[in-house]
């Protein structure tokens, strides 16, 4: 342990507020926190001299409990580092409210399949020795108010950067993933005798949000309060913000290269930030994590390699077809079977199954394909189609988890004609049952507000198609009627936000009447093919392999 420890070959540090790893290590709440985990996984394949930092989150963000209404309720998901990880010997502080708080580090190794590995510290004030408030900042992802928040952040930032000092860490890049880790460039100020432009060429910095709401602000006064009125008071009032300390500026404003995670998503982010340039490069999941055993069975046979070398899907059509029907098929069946498990829904394996699984909040509109029950039901008389939901509302959430309710109302009144399952407590495995089991990936989220996605992409890797609106990613990956299908009009149409829902509405149910449910019952051959392309000409490409190859040389390098 003490030579991984202090070995030197390291040179670029991730922070991320959240990151997962496995099921078993909940310390990610949703999309920013499985991508970290496959940029981990991705830097490992590609013998990437990373290391991962982030928060223990001792309590991971919360286990969802849903009652027969829909209602969510949510409960701590206590688990037990030890029993992943070692704790380390070093111990750094960080000074809030005037008070050292000391934090230790755990230390996890990820294993490649190419037994590569890389590191990550995950940072802990559950320590001896400090106070009870102040041995919970590292309890909770997300959790309390806003001072807990900027405490939690100023853990991640500025402990982080001292813990990597203290253990001997030569660092040429630091990239913080999201504004959380901002504050590691006041502390690397400190390091580097102020020196803006050293700093600047130290950090790289990645937004993944096209939400104003998603950009962390904390006010003058509880900045004073935590960090002090001192001279690094004065630091961030001129580059995080003169009115409020916004951590987006601050990362913005002490990094030379700054990007957002798709094409639309850049344009959209120098519109929020006008004066700043921003480069892109679009998010891609990690290829091996997000395919399920029964298409990794069939690539290992006939695609040698490409787990470590995606690119090689584009070969998929080497596959007969009749191995990729059977290989869907039985993802399916592993679904289908756990939904009937745990919901009694009795589904069976012949309907066309849409599956829409993600954070379950406003803008990502949830329960918009109930928008018009008439059509619905005549889409189902079309041809046979059943809905499997899956997500977590944020506990503070209360619009997200009406949401859940509403689609439990639903699944009630249309229990006759159209089969309806919620399953609970979404997580990275039931994730994969789903991105891999369902027939068609439904995303609708009110455009511009999508900065990426991902679910997409994993569904495509399992050969699922992609039924989503024009936004993030998908601008990049739909080829219509080829990759999958669209929902609505592109971005550049101009219309109102009512005329683009109703454009939507009506795209949605059309399509599924005319084209997707023909395709799927009557024409196999087509479906298949559908298949085949989903893998040839999306999951070749929108992987973590090419992100990392891309971040590599524009960003690190």
């Amino acid at each position: 342990m003490d030579n991984i420890i202090l070995e030197k070959g390291r040179k670029i540090a991730y922070f991320s507020m959240e990151i997962g790893l496995k099921k078993e290590i909940p310390t990610y709440s949703g999309g920013l926190g499985i991508l970290a985990g496959d940029t981990i996984k991705a830097s490992a394949d590609l013998g990437l001299p990373l290391i991962g930092v982030t928060l223990l989150n001792r309590r991971g963000y919360f286990m969802q409990k849903l009652d027969s209404a829909g209602r969510q309720t949510e409960h701590p998901q206590e688990w037990s580092p030890s029993d992943f990880m070692q704790p380390l010997p070093a111990e750094v502080t960080v000074t809030i409210q005037n008070r050292d708080v000391k934090v230790k580090a755990w230390f996890y190794e990820h294993q490649s399949l190419t037994q590569e590995t890389v590191p990550v510290l995950f940072l802990d004030t559950d320590v001896e020795g400090n106070s009870m408030e102040d041995r919970q900042i590292t309890h909770s992802l997300y959790g309390g108010d806003r001072k807990y928040r900027l405490k939690q952040e100023m853990i991640l930032g500025i402990g982080g950067v001292r813990m990597l000092k203290e253990l001997g860490y030569s660092i040429t890049k630091y990239h913080m993933n999201e504004g959380h880790s901002s504050l590691l460039a006041l502390e690397l100020l400190h390091q580097n005798n102020v020196s803006v432009s050293k700093v600047k060429e130290l950090c790289v910095f990645t937004t993944h949000t096209p939400i104003e709401s998603g950009h962390d602000v904390f006010s003058h006064d509880l900045v004073m309060e935590l960090i002090g009125q001192n001279s690094d008071f004065e630091i961030l009032k001129k580059y995080g913000g003169e009115h409020q300390l916004n951590m987006t500026v601050l990362g913005l404003n002490l990094s030379n290269y700054v990007n957002g995670v798709a094409k639309r998503h850049r344009e959209i982010s120098e519109k929020m930030f006008p004066g700043y340039k921003f480069n892109s490069i679009t998010n891609g999941v990690h290829s091996y994590t997000w395919v399920c055993s029964h298409f990794r069975k069939l690539y290992d046979e006939y695609l040698p390699g490409w787990a470590n070398e995606p690119e090689l899907l584009v070969r998929v059509r080497s596959i007969p077809d009749s191995e990729i029907w059977d290989a869907h098929e039985f993802a399916k069946k592993d679904l289908i079977d756990y939904v009937n498990r745990e919901c009694g829904n009795d589904m069976d394996y012949d309907t066309l199954t849409i599956g829409f699984a993600r954070r379950i909040t406003e803008y990502k509109r949830p329960t918009l394909i109930f928008s018009d029950l008439k059509r619905l039901r005549k889409v189902n008389e079309a041809g046979k189609i059943q809905l499997i939901f899956a997500g977590k509302a944020h506990p503070k959430d209360e619009q997200g988890k009406k949401f859940i309710e509403m689609i439990f109302r639903y699944a009630e009144e249309l229990k006759s004609e159209i089969k309806i399952a919620y399953l609970e407590n979404y997580d990275m495995d039931l994730s994969l049952k789903m991105v891999s089991g369902v027939d068609v990936w439904l995303n609708n989220p009110r455009k511009p507000l999508e900065a990426s996605g991902t679910s997409g992409m994993k569904a495509a890797h399992n050969g699922v198609v992609n039924f989503s609106v024009l936004d993030g990613w998908w601008i990049e990956g739909c080829v219509e009627g080829v990759t999958g299908y669209s929902i609505g009009p592109r971005p550049e149409v101009d219309k109102s936000l009512e005329q683009i829902e109703m454009m939507e509405l009506d795209d949605l149910y059309n399509k599924l009447e005319y084209i997707i449910i023909p395709k799927y019952y009557w024409r196999k051959d087509e479906w298949v093919n559908l298949i085949n392309n989903s893998i040839e000409l999306i999951a070749y490409y929108f992987n973590s392999h090419r992100m990392m190859h891309r971040y590599v040389t524009e960003a690190y390098l």
